[in-house]
């Protein structure tokens, strides 16, 4: 669901327009219902201090960090209040003292985890990333945090080679739906699990589709891998690590890349994770013994360096020669960030949610 700026009056102003100084943000104010939780201001412009720059944000990315950031159950939690937004495009309109290699009108990306949902943003100018001119803005936020996500656990962390099978949990969703393109056209051969009703869209970017409520998941796998599949890429944790430690070929890699919150209480915040963390220990011991046919199992998460600002170099150049088309949920604007984020958790969207401020 795309929403329009005009449902959503603009803070401080009679006829719904920000001060042209102005800051409008999103603040999260606790945990409970995104319409109850999360809110518009209006704030003063920040200025960029040394080493820093200050963007004004084209668009910025909704993601599953921020419903776990509502309900406390994020393994990195931010004290309440606070403005979420886990990654952002923008344009540098300053520059701090001591910046060198970027200036004013620079088109550039970042994953600040949290912050990102306001109009102006202050950040380190080393954690920047070029964004090509051309380069639709929502298209290049989707490509931040989960087109990196899926380009570095296909070609850092399993490094497969073509022909190989291999399964992906969430393939309609923001970063499954981008996994899902990297790997065919890398040419495995790629399970992809999605409801039925995203079994069409599943099909599209190039997999087979498999309903993730199939209720022996292992055997409808070796249906169609029968030797196993050279690697599970699990968002949902929990016990769905051990199916995909079962589905797993000889010399298999089974990675775990989120977990889901589904029935723990909110500020719960680590224990969502334990289960990924504890079998990933015991599997990698277990390795080290022999025990497991090469297997391995690895919990993989994202971070600003040279290798991020090399591959979303790589990803905005698929993007662009129509390799890779990342799937657009919705575009709203700051002021519908509650509706965004009520979307994403209905389960329906396929793709991203960004807010273009």
């Amino acid at each position: 669901m795309s929403l329009d700026s005009a449902e959503y009056p603009a803070p401080g102003t009679a006829d719904g327009t920000p001060r042209a100084d102005a800051n409008v943000l999103v603040r999260m104010t606790g945990s409970g219902e995104p319409e109850e939780r999360i809110h518009t201001a209006e704030g003063t412009r920040p200025t960029a201090g040394k080493g820093r720059v200050l963007l004004e944000v084209e668009a910025a990315g909704v993601s599953y960090a921020e419903v776990q950031m509502l309900q406390h159950l994020h393994p990195f939690p931010p004290k309440f209040p606070f403005v979420p937004g886990y990654d952002l495009v923008g344009r540098i309109v300053e520059v701090g003292p001591g910046v060198t290699g970027w200036k004013i009108g620079d088109r550039v990306a970042a994953m600040p985890r949290q912050g990102a949902w306001q109009r102006f943003v202050e950040l380190p100018a080393k954690t920047l990333a070029a964004v090509p001119e051309g380069l639709d803005a929502a298209v290049a936020v989707a490509l931040v945090t989960n087109g990196v996500t899926a380009y570095q656990m296909l070609h850092r962390l399993t490094r497969l080679q073509p022909g190989r099978p291999v399964l992906v949990h969430g393939a309609s969703g923001g970063v499954g739906a981008l996994l899902t393109q990297l790997a065919v056209h890398h040419g495995l051969r790629v399970i992809g699990t999605a409801s039925p009703a995203k079994h069409d869209t599943v099909r599209e970017l190039g997999a087979v589709p498999l309903d993730y409520r199939t209720p022996d998941i292992v055997a409808a796998v070796r249906e169609l891998a029968p030797e196993g599949v050279q690697a599970v890429f699990d968002h949902i944790g929990g016990r769905g690590l051990d199916a995909g430690w079962t589905m797993l070929a000889r010399g298999g890699t089974l990675v775990s890349f989120d977990s889901s919150v589904a029935g723990y209480r909110p500020g719960q915040w680590f224990r969502p994770h334990v289960p990924a963390l504890r079998r990933t220990v015991v599997r990698f011991f277990a390795r080290l013994l022999g025990l497991t046919r090469g297997r391995r199992m690895s919990m993989y998460y994202v971070k600003p360096g040279p290798d991020f600002n090399t591959d979303y170099a790589e990803l905005c150049r698929l993007a662009a020669d129509g390799v890779l088309n990342p799937r657009i949920a919705g575009r709203h604007p700051l002021r519908g960030a509650a509706a965004a984020v009520r979307a994403l958790l209905d389960g329906s969207s396929v793709g991203k949610h960004v807010l273009t401020p």
